[in-house]
Order: structure tokens, then C-alpha cells, then sequence
């Protein structure tokens, strides 16, 4: 486990991170030489345009640190550009869940040793579950876990927007809808069961589970959120093209 004194922190907003590595027990450094300097493990939180001006002011990185990236669409290749031959490399797609311990993390590598591996696996387990996939992936994750949590709040809103409309009070609603898609994926989970056969025990011949299944396959519910995981994914592609054709 790593304590959080181990971790030392560097913003460009100086105040914004001694506030947050005091609130966490964490150490504040002035500047990223000082941040990374003896590290194992180096984690590079920025937007993807803030990549390459990071990594010249890191360089030279040594060559026993691995570099873990979750700035998005930045691709292994252009990392090892900008970071040099030697360094092990890690490009992660998480999500915000991760804020509730509740997170998906997607992970692949460059270089790096199984040691390395194992470390940044356990780094981000810390935030919920892990997963290593290969690169070429990386798009698809975007559409799925990365951009998936903006969907299911559209969801948890239209569904509290419903009960609202039936006469529910808006607290309730809300609470009641996000709680019904907790407890769905919570059984999805634990039971390893395919969603279609745990929504086949709701719907009771003539009831009114299949009544409204059957609207929203009529509205297209299923088509809209493969659509929009393909239109994410595409999204992601686009990025990692245009970052990756920078000098």
C-alpha cells in the first residue's frame, strides 16, 4: 500500500495543490523536478495539449521510473517520443466513478516490467476496478467506461424526471432512480448473470415491466447508447490522431 506521505504533489496552481495535499496527507512540491525526483512511479494528470510542455520540463525522466498518463488520446507512441527510449510507460483511461472508489480503469503498457505492472495495477485499484487491455482498445474504453458515466446520468435524470411526472417528489425520485441503477449493476455484477435474463425475471407476461420495455425499445433506447459509444469512440480516435501528428 502506498501511504500518502510517500505521494508528493505539483500544480501550476501552487495554492490549489498545498490545499489538496493537505487535505490528503500528501506532500507539496514546488516544482515537478521536485515532485518526481527519486519517484517510482510518476503519474501525469494534465490536458492532453499540456503533455509535451510537461514531459521537456521533466526530462530527462530515469530510466527505473514508470511514466503513467491518463491524459486522454495521448497515445504510448507519442509518449515514448516525448519521454525518451528507456522510461516504462502506462496510458490509462479512467472514469469519474473512481471519485466513490467505484471507478474503471483501463491500462495498457510500454516497456514496462512486470514489477512495474503489478504496481500501477495496485495504484489504481485503489479507485475501483482494473483492466489491462491492448492499445489498439484504448478508443473503445473512451466510448464505453470513460465516456459510459455521462450516460448513465442521463438515465438516472430522465428515469427521476418520470417519477416526477407520476406524482414522486424530486428528492425521491432522484434517490429512488439512482439506487434502481445501482442495485441493477450490482446484480449484473454479482450474480454474472446476462442482463438480458435478469430483465426477463422482472418482466411478467401483460405486466408493466414489459409494457415499458417494449416502449423504450420502440424509442430506441438500445440503438442510442450503442450509437453513442461509437460516436465517443470515433470522438477518442479523432484526438489521437491530431495529438499524435504534433511535432
Amino acid at each position: 500500500a502506498v501511504m500518502p506521505q510517500q505521494v508528493r504533489l505539483f500544480d501550476a496552481d501552487q495554492a490549489k495543490a498545498a490545499e489538496f495535499a493537505a487535505s490528503v496527507g500528501a506532500c507539496h512540491s514546488l516544482t515537478s523536478r521536485q515532485a518526481v525526483s527519486g519517484a517510482d512511479v510518476v503519474l501525469l494528470a494534465v490536458k492532453p495539449q499540456a503533455v509535451a510542455t510537461v514531459l521537456q520540463d521533466l526530462s530527462p525522466l530515469d530510466t527505473k521510473q514508470l511514466l503513467v498518463s491518463i491524459a486522454a488520446g495521448v497515445s504510448l507512441s507519442r509518449l515514448r517520443q516525448l519521454a525518451g527510449p528507456a522510461v516504462a510507460l502506462a496510458r490509462v483511461m479512467p472514469n469519474t466513478p473512481a471519485l466513490v472508489g467505484a471507478g474503471v480503469s483501463a491500462v495498457c503498457f510500454s516497456g514496462a516490467d512486470q514489477q512495474q505492472q503489478e504496481q500501477a495495477k495496485t495504484l489504481l485499484s485503489a479507485c475501483g476496478r482494473v483492466y489491462v487491455v491492448p492499445e489498439s482498445a484504448m478508443s473503445a474504453v473512451t466510448g464505453l467506461s470513460g465516456s459510459g458515466p455521462a450516460y448513465i446520468m442521463l438515465v438516472i435524470e430522465a428515469l427521476a424526471d418520470g417519477g416526477v411526472r407520476e406524482g414522486l417528489p424530486r428528492d425521491l425520485a432522484l434517490e429512488m432512480a439512482a439506487m434502481t441503477v445501482y442495485g441493477a449493476a450490482g446484480m449484473v455484477l454479482e450474480t454474472g448473470r446476462h442482463p438480458a435474463e435478469l430483465k426477463d425475471q422482472v418482466c411478467s407476461p401483460g405486466g408493466t415491466t414489459i409494457e415499458a420495455v417494449a416502449s423504450l425499445e420502440a424509442d430506441g433506447l438500445r440503438s442510442a447508447l450503442i450509437r453513442a459509444v461509437a460516436s465517443s469512440a470515433n470522438k477518442a480516435r479523432m484526438m489521437q490522431q491530431t495529438t499524435d501528428s504534433h511535432d
